[in-house]
């Protein structure tokens, strides 16, 4: 008598939804700046999203992202006021300062 092996069956993979993820309205809500930011990247309202890209694209422009440390941003004179008078802040600090100074 021939013994018949066993196949197993992987279970099938489920499909990704096709569905794509609504942003938060939150997030996308015009907010003011204040004018020490603004010096930055602008005074128009903007949602937070746009105030992020602005200074990442402040930061690196002046290559003030710390060489050793690249987590670390380093503060410019208009910069200071936004991080509290701070020269050196986290990049993960740094969204807790700016959120400040936006209303």
């Amino acid at each position: 008598m021939a013994v018949k092996k066993k196949t197993t069956k992987k279970p099938a993979a489920k499909k990704k939804s096709a569905v794509k993820r609504k942003p938060n309205a939150a997030f996308m809500k015009p907010m003011k700046v204040s004018a020490d930011l603004g010096a930055v990247i602008g005074n128009n309202p903007m949602p937070r999203t746009e105030v992020t890209k602005k200074i990442w694209a402040y930061i690196k422009k002046h290559g003030l992202q710390d060489a050793k440390n690249r987590r670390n941003i380093n503060a410019d004179d208009k910069l200071k006021p936004i991080f509290g008078g701070k020269k050196q802040v986290s990049m993960f600090e740094m969204t807790k300062l700016v959120s400040k100074h936006l209303s």
